[in-house]
């Protein structure tokens, strides 16, 4: 098979790019393999790609940012969609002419915009394959009404959890197409797993809000003053590093926490620490869960929807605690710092029980997914309708009728409410 995966922007860094590739490197042992960037911001990508996947960008934004029809809005990407402001006519124009002009099998989306563009501009001989890296309910309610009118285009529609693949079953109507739940991969380590006798946790991720390393950095407060020689080491960039510095600064943790920046690949950073901790409010998976385990480390996370809760059986390879609780991450913590056996036993527990995301069943499933929806295009015509025709026309105004319908659902709401 040709696989080909199309994505919002391979030169930066990220959950998706970075599980994209994993699948990627793993397929192209046996397949044609190709990332399809819509966007390039930089010469080389953060993360390098195997040598046998292709890589390759739509729109340069180096040389392209002025186009003038990069200065005009999109007319198939959904108004609904978070990245919409960075997608423009050039886009459209540029993914259209991609997928009507491939001769892959199968083409990949990696998020709900372009899994859209998929759905409305791919040739019916081609696998229409949806990946969702977040979640259904995770999407505004204007989205999740796009996704339910375009999505039954797809011929396969994929999630990272069981719970959100019972949510798409449940809450949309997509005949025929296959709704199955394909978690992201971690590469095999290559270095020794980690010894838990290191003093160390170990936190990693974007510096965002809904990460809430604030809540991380508080709970740790409780963990130095108990047991002033462990350290809490927190990986990553983002828009929330001047809050947290100014944070550690004002609890006087100054020689305890540690923002150490980003760090590629991250498994050397692992397997030098005990602990991993995650304290999300929300993780679709829980990449750096599986990361953390697969280099020998116990996880204490919060019981956040939809991952962590499928990755880690509590008390066996790590622990959950409620969400946004800092008492009880910090008590947790405790219980695994002054416990040397415990947390050796969790750590030994988690690097077994998390092989099951390593590249060779995650990627068995995938390729068991893409050769059954191939070998149904081959075996008759599509019953599901004609081949677009014309793709700009197929998509026209697409996103102006998502923002009008939108328009039109707020003020029945308006009315309603002046009725009662």
């Amino acid at each position: 098979m040709k696989i080909s995966f199309l994505i919002h922007n391979a030169y930066g860094i990220g959950g998706t790019i970075t599980t994209t590739f994993n699948l990627a490197r793993s397929l192209a042992e046996r397949h044609e393999v190709e990332i399809v960037s819509t966007f390039r911001h930089r010469e080389r990508p953060a993360l390098t790609p195997d040598p046998r996947v292709r890589l390759r960008p739509l729109v340069d934004l180096r040389h392209e940012k002025d186009d003038p029809a990069q200065l005009l809005p999109s007319r198939v990407f959904p108004a609904a969609e978070r990245r919409y402001p960075q997608y423009s006519e050039l886009t459209d124009r540029r993914i259209g002419d991609f997928l009507r002009t491939t001769d892959a099998d199968v083409v990949v989306g990696t998020r709900p915009g372009l899994n859209v563009h998929l759905a409305l501009q791919a040739p019916r001989r081609i696998v229409r394959v949806g990946q969702e890296h977040l979640t259904l309910d995770h999407h505004s309610p204007r989205l999740r009404t796009v996704l339910r009118r375009v999505y039954p285009e797809l011929d396969v529609l994929t999630t990272v959890t069981e719970a959100d693949a019972a949510a798409y079953r449940r809450k949309t109507r997509l005949p025929g197409v296959r709704v199955e739940a394909l978690p992201n991969s971690v590469p095999d380590p290559v270095l020794p797993p980690a010894d838990g006798t290191g003093r160390l946790v170990v936190a990693a991720g974007r510096l965002v809000h809904v990460k809430r390393y604030d809540l991380l950095i508080r709970a740790f407060a409780t963990v130095a003053a108990a047991h002033p020689d462990w350290r809490l080491r927190v990986y990553g960039t983002g828009e929330e590093r001047d809050r947290l510095r100014a944070l550690i600064e004002e609890l006087g943790l100054y020689d305890h926490v540690f923002l150490m920046g980003a760090a590629i690949p991250m498994e050397a950073e692992w397997v030098k620490g005990s602990i991993g901790a995650v304290t999300s409010d929300f993780e679709p998976f829980g990449m750096t869960i599986v990361e953390a385990m697969r280099c020998g480390l116990p996880v204490v996370s919060t019981d956040c929807p939809h991952g962590p809760a499928e990755i880690i059986k509590d008390g066996e390879d790590g622990r959950l605690v409620p969400v946004g609780d800092r008492d009880a991450l910090a008590a947790t913590l405790l219980e695994l710092v002054r416990d040397d056996e415990t947390r050796r036993r969790m750590g030994r527990a988690a690097l077994a029980n998390s092989r099951r995301f390593a590249p060779g069943p995650v990627v068995e499933q995938a390729e068991r997914l893409f050769a059954d929806a191939l070998a149904a295009k081959t075996a008759g015509p599509d019953a599901r309708g004609p081949e677009p025709v014309d793709h700009p026309l197929v998509s026209r105004g697409h996103a102006a009728r998502d923002i009008a319908l939108t328009a039109a659902g707020a003020l029945l709401r308006t009315v309603r409410k002046v009725r009662r």
